[in-house]
This record gives structure tokens, C-alpha cells and sequence, in this order.
């Protein structure tokens, strides 16, 4: 049988039916979810707050997508954008620090991994910081630290309340100390907000991790969460390895953290600026009108 033979035969075997082309995420139109495989239109995807119609998998959205879920149309005022990163241990592992802080402003438009700012959630006035894992996985710097820093004792002398949305892999290594030194700063600038009868809540959502779960993640008068969201301190290999024992399938999600009373409430995105609403007013928080200070 010569070679054209052989591939004469094949072709017989091989469906002749119509050829469907499938839609490609790559043209910017077309989503696949991760979890479930569905193919949805983008537009689609994020008129439903980036959540799986199918199966309720939370894709991760950045900054300016979630304060546009989360406020009023037209009523975030940023605060603090001028605050930029410097590198002054002039770090450098297989890339220079510096040249890591460039790429990631150029690729998000951002000048550290935090948002912060005032804002109102229907009418109510509201204090918000909201990290962005874009930005060197969320890292936790000392631009970040001093940012949410100031947002706190913004609300404190405002008497507002503050909600923070947590995505971070925790610390940023090329800062050192002077990473690890937000975590105390931040505690500092809540306590004093405690102390003034003021609300706090931070969102934790994929993933919360390393320092910042050990600070100011778990310090809110109200904790919530998203469905499904990573939230632990170390990883899980580092805890098995450690403990010498197999852990739970479900460890450090949202859902076994709030079976264990380290989370208050799940609040799916959908439905997250009602529920913050409702918990606004459920806390006395009143209509106020935000002017820039």
C-alpha cells in the first residue's frame, strides 16, 4: 500500500460532517471559565460581575473593576496617587527591583499594588482600599502600607467607616524589614480606629495570604469573604510538610475558614454592594457628603 493509499483510507473512516470553529479566547471576545469550561462573551462575563453563570467561579478583577462594583457611580475620589516606590535596599534576586517596579506600572497603569480612596455605597459614605494582584502579586510594600495607612486615619478623623479588599500574596521580599513593618503600622492606625466606635470590614478574596492575612485581614469587626477564596498564611505544602499529616481537601478556603469562625459572612460579588449597603445601615452609617480634605 503506498503512503496516498493509506491516507485514502483514513479519510474514510473521518467524519465528513460540518467543521465548527471554536471560539477563541485569544480575540478578546470569548471567556473560558477555568472551573466549569463554559465559553462565555466577555461583555457577558462582566455584566454578571465576572462571575461564572455556570457554576459561580469568581474570576479575579482589578482594582478599578471592583470599586466600580463596589461604589456609587461617579463617587470614588482616589486619595494618596502621588505615592510612588522607591528601591532602598536596591534589591536584586534574577532581576533588579527596580526594573520589576517599571514593568509592573507599565503593564498596569498603577504606581503601587493599592487604591485607596472615599467613596459612597447607595448614598452612604464609605472609606475603601482595594488591593490589585497585578501588581507584584499584591505585595505588600511600604507604599502599600503608608496608603492604607493614611486611608485609615482619613476615616478615623472623618468618622467613616472602612471596608479593605484584600488580594495579596502577603509581604514584598525586595523590601525587607521595611515591608514587614506595615503589618504593625496598619494594626496601629485600626486599633485607633477601634478605639473611636468606627466599623471596619475587610473582603477577603483569591488569595489572602502571608502577612497581610496575619495583620489587618483578620482584624475587622466583620470579616467577609467570596465563595471559594484562598485565605491562609502559609502555603499548604510548608503546613503538611511541618505537621506530617494530610490536610482537608477544602483547607484554607473561605468556606472552611467561616466553618471554623474565622470568617463571618460569604458574600458572593453579585451581590456584594446590597450586602454592603444593608450592613452600612444596619451599623448607623448615615448619608454624608464627601468633600476632599
Amino acid at each position: 500500500m503506498s503512503l496516498f493509499d493509506w491516507f485514502a483510507d483514513r479519510r474514510k473512516g473521518q467524519s465528513t460532517g460540518k467543521i465548527t470553529q471554536e471560539p477563541e479566547e485569544g480575540d478578546g471576545l470569548w471567556s473560558k471559565c477555568p472551573e466549569c469550561g463554559l465559553v462565555v462573551y466577555v461583555k457577558d462575563l462582566k455584566a454578571n460581575a465576572s462571575v461564572c453563570a455556570g457554576c459561580g467561579h469568581h474570576h479575579r478583577i482589578d482594582s478599578h473593576e471592583r470599586i466600580a462594583l463596589i461604589a456609587d457611580p461617579g463617587s470614588f475620589e482616589a486619595l494618596n496617587e502621588a505615592l510612588e516606590p522607591t528601591d532602598p535596599l536596591t534589591f536584586k534576586d534574577r532581576r533588579a527591583y527596580a526594573d520589576r517596579l517599571r514593568e509592573s506600572q507599565a503593564a498596569t497603569g498603577l504606581r503601587d499594588g493599592v487604591v485607596t480612596g472615599l467613596c459612597r455605597v447607595d448614598g452612604l459614605a464609605l472609606a475603601l482600599a482595594v488591593m490589585d494582584f497585578r501588581f507584584m502579586g499584591g505585595s505588600m510594600g511600604s507604599v502599600v502600607g503608608e496608603k492604607i495607612t493614611r486611608l485609615v486615619e482619613e476615616a478615623t478623623a472623618r468618622r467613616l467607616p472602612l471596608l479593605i479588599v484584600c488580594a495579596s500574596g502577603g509581604a514584598r521580599m525586595q523590601e525587607g524589614m521595611l515591608s514587614l513593618m506595615q503589618m504593625a503600622k496598619i494594626s496601629g492606625a485600626l486599633e485607633r480606629h477601634r478605639e473611636a466606635e468606627l466599623l471596619y470590614m475587610p473582603l477577603l478574596t483569591h488569595p489572602t495570604t502571608g502577612g497581610v492575612t496575619a495583620s489587618f485581614a483578620m482584624l475587622g469587626d466583620l470579616i467577609l469573604a467570596e465563595p471559594k477564596a484562598l485565605i491562609g498564611f502559609a502555603g499548604r505544602r510548608v503546613i503538611e510538610q511541618t505537621l506530617r499529616e494530610k490536610l482537608p481537601d477544602n483547607f484554607q478556603t473561605a468556606e472552611y475558614l467561616q466553618d471554623h469562625g474565622f470568617v463571618d459572612t460569604i458574600v458572593p460579588r453579585t451581590q456584594l454592594r446590597s450586602s454592603l449597603a444593608s450592613l452600612l445601615q444596619l451599623h448607623g452609617c448615615r448619608p454624608m457628603e464627601i468633600t476632599s480634605a
